[in-house]
């Protein structure tokens, strides 16, 4: 009987795990946050590049495309912002190795937004910077696809020179 008390007890300790929605938590991998979320987002011909700070690193992901989609950008599972069109963010990370995601934001196109992203692991260290680029590629109106890209520094600080800043914030 005391067996069954401990297994009954720790079955129910267990079943919140299993009781996750398996859509969410299975976007979370490869460095993407859960798959309801949205933001809004802005750009501006501010041009905020700072150095890494701190014992952290800088992460740059940049958009490269004139008038391209909204971006979700994120590392180790969870949203960190987004981008629209030709704009840049950036975002401090501890050293060691993280996961970068992006992914189409599409309110209308919800489940085909969903499979359209890229990932890519960097390995931080203190006080350097890393720029991703990330491209759209839109063969027809049925036919896109996303690819996320690390590139040197000096590539990236002249996509970052060259395009807006965004800041975004979760819609509500």
């Amino acid at each position: 009987m005391r067996h069954f008390a401990a297994v009954l007890f720790f079955g129910l300790l267990a079943s919140p795990l299993y009781a996750q929605d398996p859509a969410s938590t299975a976007n979370s991998r490869g460095g993407c946050g859960l798959s309801e979320v949205q933001y809004d987002v802005t750009t501006s011909k501010d041009h905020p590049a700072p150095r890494p700070e701190g014992g952290k690193a800088l992460v740059y992901v940049i958009e490269d495309i004139e008038r391209g989609p909204t971006m979700l950008v994120g590392v180790d599972g969870a949203w960190v912002g987004a981008n629209k069109g030709k704009s840049y963010i950036f975002f401090p990370v501890d050293p060691g190795d993280h996961q970068v995601c992006t992914r189409w934001q599409s309110s209308v196109f919800k489940k085909t937004a969903e499979r359209i992203g890229s990932a890519a692991a960097v390995k931080a260290e203190a006080g350097k910077a890393y720029y991703f680029r990330i491209q759209v590629y839109e063969r027809s109106e049925h036919d896109r696809s996303v690819k996320l890209e690390p590139v040197e520094a000096p590539e990236g600080e002249f996509l970052v020179s060259s395009s807006k800043f965004s800041t975004s914030r979760p819609k509500k």
